[in-house]
């Protein structure tokens, strides 16, 4: 049984990010004059990166990673006691279907009945634990998400970017040159700037 979602917190870290990320570059060219009827393009140069990555394990932002595994490991023993549950509630259900055609009708049903209230028992103390862990979720990773927002802002800045698409939201590419692709440079750079025993915010 599935207690918790799959890294619900990844989805909500890509949605703070990289839709801020916009980099205010000045606009280079003549400025067009009120009222005119023609207008300079601005020089432009797009990026693109794939904010999913962020979290990989192995090759992610190390900070980020940290952060999951600790609301993770956090969460465990919560985890543990709703599989604890599970497991007793299967193996009750096994032990009825076993007994329920030689015992006495209202065994049967007295037992159906227990395990019934142990399935709502698991249902409740799953969604309080899935809404816990969620928030926990979101107000560990705010700080480490203001932190890339503001790297990647930087980033692009510094390298003369005017906008930077996140791969993940905009499904409608289908088709782009790798070198548009800053995702790994800029995972690089985050790491090596930002190590991953400097401290966060408390939370």
């Amino acid at each position: 049984m599935k207690i918790f979602r799959a890294i619900a917190a990844v989805a909500f870290f890509a949605v703070i990010i990289v839709s801020q990320v916009v980099a205010q570059q000045p606009r280079t060219g003549t400025q067009t004059p009120a009222g005119s009827t023609s207008a300079n393009v601005p020089d432009s140069k797009i990026a693109l990166i794939d904010s999913s990555a962020f979290a990989d394990e192995k090759t992610g932002i190390v900070r980020l990673v940290n952060a999951i595994k600790r609301v993770n490991s956090e969460f465990q023993p919560r985890k543990s006691e709703l599989e604890g549950l599970n497991a007793q509630i299967e193996k009750a259900t096994a032990d009825l279907q076993k007994v329920a055609g030689v015992q006495d009708p209202k065994l049967n049903q007295q037992q159906a009945d227990k395990i019934e209230q142990m399935k709502k028992d698991l249902q409740r103390k799953s969604e309080d634990a899935q809404t816990a862990f969620d928030k926990r979720m979101q107000d560990v990773l705010s700080p480490v998400s203001t932190e890339i927002s503001n790297a990647l802002d930087a980033y692009a800045k510094a390298h003369g970017i005017t906008l930077v698409l996140d791969v993940t939201k905009f499904q409608g590419i289908v088709s782009a040159s790798d070198s548009l692709d800053i995702t790994r440079a800029f995972i690089t750079e985050f790491n090596s700037k930002n190590p991953a025993t400097a401290s966060l915010t408390p939370q």
